[in-house]
């Protein structure tokens, strides 16, 4: 596995975390948006755990990876059914994370 794409997958890990994290924000509190608060925030939790294991090259790497890939596939997911911005956003990272954690995990 090349070095390259653990630096991608950790770069889009990162941007999804922070996506995730600030969806979650705005979706705190409102109605009918408790299922996307709680996807991003476990969303953000296993970019940070694939992020981390891609870093320090740790044998669980690619375990991680895929957990990652599936959390942000839910993740997107449940972000596209809502119109908003920060939604929209989160979406995009989610998928471009899961792209990246699934070169990563073959």
């Amino acid at each position: 596995m090349a070095d390259q794409n653990y630096e991608s997958c950790i770069a889009a890990c990162e941007a999804c975390a922070e996506a995730c994290d600030t969806c979650a924000e705005h979706c705190k509190g409102d109605s009918g948006m408790e299922q996307c608060e709680k996807f991003c925030r476990a969303c953000a939790d296993a970019c940070r755990k694939c992020a981390e294991a891609c870093r320090s090259g740790s044998a669980n790497a690619a375990q991680s990876a895929q957990e990652c890939a599936d959390a942000c596939r839910v993740c997107a997911e449940e972000c596209e059914k809502h119109d908003n911005e920060h939604c929209k956003r989160c979406a995009e990272e989610c998928r471009r994370c899961e792209t990246e954690c699934r070169n990563v995990s073959v």
